[in-house]
């Protein structure tokens, strides 16, 4: 299997599989000097972990960190700093149950990647998708925490689920504090509670829903980012586009912007602070021309429903005989709601690489 690594000075390889004994990476192009410690990595790993609401997979998965390579301390330093070198970070599996999959090993459930896999490879591992399963998604958030550790604190990444099937927030009502205090990441805690009604009821229909996820980094100075073919908004949608489950990317007002006249998208200026522009709005999602403006860097996901459901479907077995099919196991009624922490990893990753492009042509 090709392509399992992402970025272009600040690289990162995944590997491992959802039902073997531990996923992992390498992140390669870290600069030296910079302090890393497990702790750093296992914040962001806990807001992804699962089994944390009765919305997301009961499976159960610490999900504790190991930095196996690409950290030193001595006595002439205050804690692990990174060398330079690759860091190579694990994850043990431990709770895995692959005789849930046993009745589907010579079934195409529809809506996932089984028939895709056999028809390149010629064969798949059915425990929990193997590869293509959202466990990969781990190590992603894990790399994000390095990356960052290279922005530093004056980039602040942030995502929210701002929409559940047909239900989407008020924006009046947004509070992004809110967030850290219902399971689905939201903004708006009035939204937060019709969508456990929603989900309790696709749940005990055997079905899943859908949802919208935004994402926004702040802090990000203008000039990130390159013409044509290296656009900072074509890597941050490539970037999201690779999660498990996501459908479609926007950045900025997106398709919406196909509604709007010249007038209404164009992103007045006036003078600011410091000599910088000051923008009026930002239908561009701060992204003009490939290149970072200094406003906020906004994307939108959508992530289809859960394909994992328990109702039956139609499909055929790889033998090429029709059949029905439903999922035991332990799934997300909607996959969305631990895509958010998923959403700002990949945001930080494509950043901190966007950032050391930068300063290696800059010199800033």
């Amino acid at each position: 299997m090709s392509h399992n690594t992402f970025g272009h000075l600040f690289r990162v390889t995944t590997w491992g599989e959802s039902h073997g004994p531990a996923i992992g990476c390498v992140i390669d192009g870290c600069p030296p000097g910079l302090p890393l410690t497990a702790a750093h990595i296992q914040f962001w790993l806990n807001r992804r972990a699962p089994g944390g609401s009765r919305f997301v997979t009961q499976r159960r998965e610490p999900d504790e960190v190991k930095i196996l390579s690409g950290v030193f301390e001595d006595d002439r330093t205050d804690g692990p700093l990174t060398t330079g070198t690759p860091i190579s970070l694990l994850i043990e599996n431990v709770d895995q149950r692959s005789k849930d999959y046993g009745d589907i090993r010579d079934l195409y459930r529809p809506g996932h990647a089984d028939y895709a896999y056999d028809a390149k490879y010629g064969l798949r591992d059915y425990r929990g998708g193997g590869r293509s399963s959202a466990r990969e998604t781990a190590m992603r958030v894990a790399a994000g925490a390095v990356a960052r550790r290279v922005l530093g604190d004056g980039v602040q990444i942030r995502a929210a689920l701002v929409q559940i099937g047909d239900r989407a927030v008020d924006r009046t009502r947004w509070d992004w504090a809110e967030c850290e205090n219902n399971p689905f990441w939201c903004p708006d805690a009035e939204t937060a509670k019709a969508w456990e009604a929603m989900l309790d009821q696709a749940r005990h229909d055997g079905n899943s829903l859908g949802a919208i996820i935004e994402v926004e980094a702040t802090g990000v100075p203008a000039g990130w980012g390159a013409p044509l073919y290296g656009k900072l908004d074509a890597e941050i949608a490539g970037a999201l586009m690779s999660i498990n489950a996501v459908k479609g990317v926007e950045i900025g007002a997106g398709f919406a912007s196909a509604t709007l006249t010249g007038v209404e998208n164009a992103d007045e200026m006036r003078a600011g602070e410091n000599g910088q522009p000051a923008f009026l709005s930002n239908s561009a999602g701060g992204v003009l021309g490939g290149i970072s403006t200094g406003q906020p860097v906004v994307a939108r996901l959508a992530v289809k429903p859960t394909s994992s459901i328990l109702t039956a479907r139609r499909t055929v077995d790889r033998f090429g005989a029709n059949a029905d099919v439903s999922t035991k196991g332990r799934h997300d009624p909607c996959v969305g709601i631990r895509g958010a922490p998923v959403a700002e990893a990949m945001l930080a990753c494509v950043l901190a690489d966007a950032k050391l492009r930068h300063r290696g042509q800059t010199g800033r």
